[in-house]
């Protein structure tokens, strides 16, 4: 009996451990590509890198999309196979489901090249160099403010070739992705 009682102890135990969704913290994570492929009857979208990795992204009804035609008739929320993307997203198991869609180019994120200079997280903004030596501070947005420290700083210095997608808003530039030059 005593046995039992441990064996059934030890089997909640290890049930709770891998239910438990607290244990498994959503990462955001995010992809810049092509979107090569639309199925609005599955709510996917696959986008291609530049590297030829494809991943597809399940869209839910909080996905917010940016910079996108919404209610042309070959979109999805707005989003079409040929657009250049950036998609914030999480992950569960294997299924990576999109938090924010930003369309990059012409109504879009714009994009710069530039050295990254001084990060401040706690402010959430980033000093950068542009190619003509014209000195700039980005605000960055909180969904950036992780990314920030990945990709520019993995291994680097200060004046690591970044480039930085933004949208203008207020009168200020906001950064929404980096992508450290290689």
């Amino acid at each position: 009996m005593i046995k039992r009682f441990f064996q059934m102890g030890t089997l909640m135990a290890l049930g709770m451990y891998f239910w438990n969704p607290c244990l498994a913290a959503d990462v955001t994570t995010a992809v810049h590509g092509t979107v090569t492929k639309v199925d609005e009857g599955t709510k996917t979208i696959v986008v291609k890198t530049k590297e030829g990795v494809e991943h597809t992204v399940h869209f839910v009804d909080a996905t917010a999309v940016h910079g996108v035609e919404a209610g042309a008739k070959d979109t999805f929320k707005g989003v079409k196979e040929g657009s250049e993307v950036v998609v914030h997203y999480t992950m569960t198991g294997a299924d990576k489901t999109a938090m924010e869609v930003d369309r990059v180019g012409k109504g879009g994120m714009k994009s710069t090249e530039v050295a990254a200079g001084d990060i401040d997280k706690g402010g959430k903004s980033i000093t950068v160099k542009a190619k003509d030596g014209a000195v700039e501070t980005f605000k960055i947005a909180d969904h950036a403010t992780e990314d920030a420290g990945k990709d520019i700083a993995k291994g680097s210095e200060k004046a690591a070739k970044v480039t930085v997608y933004y949208t203008e808003e207020g009168g200020k530039k906001v950064v929404h992705f980096f992508e450290r030059k290689k």
